[in-house]
């Protein structure tokens, strides 16, 4: 199969995906992913504040008795880091909750902009679990190691951007890809515009940077690399999109 290599900087296929992504990312269906996604999250931590202060009030307590200032410093104290603590995992936990509805998106998606295209298949849901919890580790390794980097030769957001930029763009384009195509294909498809959906990542990376917008990040991710594999898949001429 013939491939002409083009300038991601310019590359026409992102462009329009992101366009499209914009245009849809706050539609009902969008919408009913993400709060799905962060009531379940919301869920999840509330209830481990609830076992926490548990074990905390029945295994150390206890043993302040003499002393009611430490133990009102400690409720304090465990009460404002439990919230901070909130705060910060309610991004990326809802990104997990969020990946198992990523075929919801990718779904809504096909069926505005795509009709006429044979529809994809939605992956397993096991598939599914596992490919987002594989992902989330990934990130997890990456970006400690890029923190290593930027604490010992400070090289800050460049990091930041090119390790998230590669997983990201990887990652949620194996996810779109392989809703239309097998493992093979989609690793050709891949490899032949590695230098657009790498680009696809930063823009997803960017995303991820920013607080509170980071909620959106799995829903603009799943939505922009369906329409990038799919211009991609016709600008490449391939041909091994699944029959429904």
């Amino acid at each position: 199969m013939q491939h002409t290599a083009t300038n991601p900087w310019t590359d026409t296929v992102l462009q329009i995906a992101l366009s499209k992504t914009l245009n849809q990312i706050f539609t009902p269906p969008f919408r009913s992913v993400l709060w799905k996604s962060i009531g379940i999250t919301i869920a999840l931590l509330v209830g481990l504040w609830f076992v926490l202060e548990a074990v905390v009030s029945t295994f150390l307590l206890p043993f302040l008795g003499p002393w009611p200032w430490l133990t009102t410093a400690i409720t304090w104290l465990l009460g404002t880091g439990l919230l901070v603590g909130m705060g910060f995992l309610i991004a990326p936990v809802s990104s997990v909750f969020a990946g198992v509805f990523l075929d919801d998106i990718a779904e809504a998606v096909e069926a505005k902009h795509y009709a006429a295209d044979r529809p994809g298949r939605a992956l397993p849901l096991s598939k599914s679990i596992n490919m987002t919890l594989k992902f989330l580790m990934l990130v997890a390794a990456a970006n400690l190691a890029a923190l290593i980097l930027v604490l010992f030769f400070g090289l800050g957001v460049i990091v930041f951007f090119v390790v998230n930029g590669y997983l990201l763009g990887r990652e949620y384009f194996q996810f779109a890809a392989l809703r239309h195509m097998d493992v093979a294909a989609a690793d050709q498809l891949r490899k032949e515009n590695a230098g657009t959906i790498f680009l696809g990542g930063v823009l997803i990376a960017g995303l991820l940077a920013i607080p509170f917008a980071n909620l959106l990040t799995p829903l603009f991710a799943g939505a922009l690399m369906v329409h990038v594999c799919k211009g991609l898949a016709v600008k490449s001429g391939a041909t091994a999109l699944r029959a429904a």
